[in-house]
């Protein structure tokens, strides 16, 4: 597994962390049988999504996508075809990942694929993962039945805080755009003027 981040102390400024916003897309979302067949990784520092670090891999899975998952992330398999396996590109995205806590949207998805990919509990990667999708419900006030809704979706919630989406459903966009929310959603937590680390996980879980 990539290294886990440094434990922070009570109070540690949220800004004061170091994360990686994530995105994965997939064969499908069987988590037992399906592949991933691309990632975006973005770092985000001192409050700051930083471009110049961000990262696009096409990753050539052991079956190819269905026909479903191609008309959401566009990715035939002759697109995929010289692209490395993910046993090699797994290096390339565990230095990424590497003491830094983890930005996903609806954090099930890249949970599991990452403990099928590095191994490790499920419990472990939710320890260091943060679910901006859950920080957005938060700062709506809603309650958690509101979960599965389609009103929190990730588009959807980026054109409500008008954050830019170039091409949704590509790893390296959405990534960015959950790095982007989440530095619009630390300021509309209720109660959070300026949240802790701590603060951000506990609410996103």
């Amino acid at each position: 597994m990539p290294a886990a981040p440094p434990r922070p102390r009570r109070g540690t400024r949220w800004a004061e962390a170091a994360y990686a916003a994530l995105d994965f897309e997939t064969t499908g979302l069987d988590y037992a049988q399906d592949h991933i067949v691309s990632f975006g990784v973005v770092p985000v520092l001192h409050g700051r999504a930083i471009l110049g670090g961000a990262v696009h891999q096409l990753v050539r899975p052991a079956t190819p996508p269905s026909r479903r998952s191609q008309t959401v992330h566009l990715l035939r398999p002759a697109d995929l075809q010289e692209a490395p396996p993910i046993e090699d590109a797994r290096e390339r995205l565990r230095d990424l990942l590497a003491r830094r806590y983890l930005l996903v949207w609806f954090a099930d998805v890249e949970v599991h694929f990452l403990a099928r990919t590095f191994g490790g509990s499920l419990r472990a990667w939710r320890r260091r993962t943060i679910d901006v999708r859950n920080l957005a419900i938060a700062a709506a006030g809603e309650p958690a039945d509101v979960r599965h809704r389609q009103g929190f979706a990730l588009h959807t919630v980026a054109r409500r805080y008008g954050v830019p989406v170039a091409s949704p459903h590509d790893a390296l966009d959405d990534a960015l755009v959950t790095a982007q929310l989440l530095l619009v959603l630390v300021s509309k937590l209720p109660g959070m003027a300026d949240p802790s680390v701590r603060d951000l996980v506990s609410v996103a879980r």
